[in-house]
């Protein structure tokens, strides 16, 4: 039998309440909000076998720490990647043909006689689309931007990774060549020590002046003070962002004065269909764990 105790809000649970409540723990189930770190390891004490997070991410595991006690790792991968690039493609698209911006202008009085470049954007017909970080996600994106009569698909990685680009017909590319040939750059990479920070003024500077940038990874990848600086010279023509450092952003954030710039809430799994496959595979991992059986999806530390 399983005894557990739910923390029963949709806000996150307070640090030290849960500090409090992991004591004596066999395993935790955790969101992304919850940061498992050495400390609350060290409350939790010397039961605990196993983490459950209901994400693909993972950096707010920490790791090392958990391999060093021997915890086992479960995640959720693969649940949601129909869904998180279905809505990439949808905010590539809001933020290429600048439909917050025009909705607005609707509603508050803006539209008036038809004008010849009011509202301009910018398609994706013959454009290249470049890739960062080539993984399940990035091939999802790929297929459904394919009929869209994209000219090219290229990608940058750790290194090449030709089985997954054949399914796309993807180009293996520098980092720089990446930011100088897309006309729309997805950010699809995993936050780690080597990506954290990856794109700034460096990849910007580098970008056309027609591109747009779009990520739905994570916050952390991208500089915003950088991404700030690019959009409001015109350095590139938009960015659509799904994930921000932090989350929340403050709504007195500057990114939020740019009209090239469209901000969700981080939403890119938020369908019925997938938050509960990863409810279920997040459940199924933690009891697979605590009867040291094969989890569903275990992530190898």
């Amino acid at each position: 039998m399983v005894q557990f105790e739910m923390w029963d809000s949709d806000e996150p649970v307070p640090r030290l309440e849960l500090l409090k409540k992991v004591k004596g723990c066999d395993g935790i189930l955790c969101v992304l909000t919850e940061k498992i770190d050495a400390q609350l390891l060290e409350a939790a004490g010397p039961n605990l076998k196993v983490v459950s997070t209901m994400s693909v991410g993972f950096d707010h595991l920490s790791l090392d720490e958990l391999k060093k006690r021997g915890i086992r790792v479960g995640y959720t991968p693969d649940v949601l990647t129909d869904c998180v690039a279905e809505l990439t493609v949808a905010l590539l698209l809001a933020t290429s043909r600048r439909l917050i911006e025009a909705t607005h202008e609707a509603k508050t009085g803006g539209w008036g006689t038809w004008r010849t470049l009011w509202l301009c954007g910018h398609e994706l017909a013959n454009s290249t689309v470049g890739i960062l970080g080539l993984g399940r996600i990035g091939v999802a994106i790929a297929e459904r931007l394919k009929p869209f009569k994209v000219k090219k698909f290229i990608y940058t990685d750790v290194a090449p990774r030709p089985e997954l680009a054949n399914m796309i017909e993807a180009e293996y590319v520098s980092f720089d060549e990446l930011a100088k040939q897309s006309d729309f750059l997805a950010v699809c990479c995993a936050l780690t020590q080597e990506t954290h920070g990856i794109c700034n003024w460096n990849l910007f500077s580098k970008m056309k002046k027609n591109a747009i940038f779009i990520n739905t990874s994570r916050g952390g990848v991208v500089n915003q003070e950088d991404l700030y600086e690019a959009l409001s010279t015109g350095l590139i023509a938009g960015a659509g962002l799904d994930v921000t450092t932090p989350e929340p952003l403050p709504t007195h954030h500057p990114l939020f004065t740019l009209k090239n710039c469209v901000i969700l809430p981080h939403i890119a799994s938020a369908s019925y269909t997938t938050r509960n496959a990863m409810s279920a595979l997040a459940a199924n991992n933690l009891l697979a764990g605590l009867r040291g059986e094969p989890m569903p999806k275990e992530l190898k530390l």
